[in-house]
């Protein structure tokens, strides 16, 4: 078990982590989620014991560890820039570290065979580096990692710089990768649909604050705020103003919805209405269906799907619509959105209310 307790990162004034408790359980799977600068690779090397905690404390296991040099711990850790040994065979970069660590060749051989059998690289053995595909070198910088039996592993970005088809094939075989291992996994990446692939655990990191952490569905579905909303979403999260009257949200212009369900019970007042791209259609879906008088900014074909950039007043809203729609910029375009979907955030932009519907989202 890793234990962060109130662990902040300063440097030359600058704070990248601040007070941040984790707890991360042996034989779990750990994505730590955020944009570019969220804090993600300076939390990975604090847990590492790359750099020393400005405040908190460190244990592993219930031992303090956190003036212990990282040579000192069971950690292995992966880079965005995978690097493998290119002069050395495939065989010998998986048993480079355990050469280091002064281990007996029988009981090296055996831990590479077995490393290699789980990793799908016991073909690949005699070959060297630069002759393996990208996703077969990422793969062999991941059983360097692991052969050491390491109980943390820690993996920064590791599929970034791949093509797309051998980022989804390694996406598929980490979860495997991980249960064979039965090490502590965190996993750090910018992008929603990898951690909701990887399962496991999130933890939403904006600008150096852990937002929220928990079972990687209920973080997507139940947000605790709105920054974590915004991060946990591919665009992020379209908010408007809103105001609860009675039996009705109000989003000006005429606009509104009933305050039904969970809203109902809500205090009149100042809110603001979240919902992700994906629940706003071209067409009315349902009776209920709130319609909001937008511009069209501009149109991203992805293929099978249309990304709407979308001006509503000051507001600038994302849409992702199937099927393939050339609309020219500057077009006003009705777009409809399902009340079931909305969730409504406080003034502090803590979440007050969502939608029965949002916890199918």
């Amino acid at each position: 078990m890793l234990e962060l307790q109130n662990v902040s990162l300063v440097k030359s004034g600058h704070t990248y982590i601040y007070p941040t408790t984790l707890t991360l359980q042996k034989g779990t799977m750990n994505v730590l989620l955020g944009p570019t600068l969220a804090g993600k690779t300076s939390l990975m090397r604090v847990m590492a014991g790359l750099d020393v905690p400005t405040t908190g404390q460190i244990a592993w296991n219930g031992t303090d560890v956190t003036g212990m040099r990282v040579q000192e711990r069971k950690v292995a850790m992966v880079y965005q820039q995978f690097i493998n040994y290119p002069g050395m065979s495939v065989y010998d970069n998986i048993a480079s570290p355990l050469r280091i660590m002064g281990q007996e060749a029988i009981a090296i051989d055996k831990a590479v065979r077995d490393t290699a059998e789980m990793m799908r690289l016991t073909p690949m053995l005699d070959r060297k580096p630069l002759e393996l595909s990208g996703g077969q070198q990422q793969r062999c910088a991941l059983a360097r990692a692991l052969v050491k039996g390491a109980g943390l592993v820690l993996l920064d970005e590791p599929l970034a710089n791949l093509d797309y088809k051998l980022r989804e094939e390694l996406r598929v075989e980490i979860p495997r990768i991980f249960e064979a291992s039965g090490a502590i996994f965190v996993y750090a990446t910018t992008e929603p649909e990898e951690a909701l692939l990887l399962g496991g655990n999130t933890a939403a990191l904006h600008e150096g604050r852990v937002t929220q952490f928990g079972p990687t569905p209920q973080v997507y579905r139940q947000p605790a705020d709105m920054t974590t909303a915004r991060v946990f979403s591919n665009p992020p999260m379209n908010l408007v103003p809103c105001q609860k009257s009675g039996p009705r949200l109000r989003f000006g212009d005429g606009v509104s919805a009933p305050a039904e369900g969970p809203f109902a019970a809500l205090p009149d007042g100042e809110y603001t209405a979240g919902f992700r791209a994906n629940h706003l259609h071209l067409n009315s879906h349902s009776g209920q269906a709130v319609r909001f008088p937008c511009t069209l900014g501009v149109t991203e074909i992805t293929g099978s799907e249309t990304f709407l950039h979308l001006h509503h007043g000051t507001d600038r809203w994302v849409g992702l619509v199937h099927g393939v729609h050339d609309l020219q910029p500057g077009t006003p375009v009705d777009v409809f959105l399902d009340p079931g979907h909305i969730y409504l955030f406080d003034v502090r932009g803590q979440l007050a209310a969502m939608a029965s519907r949002a916890l199918a989202a």
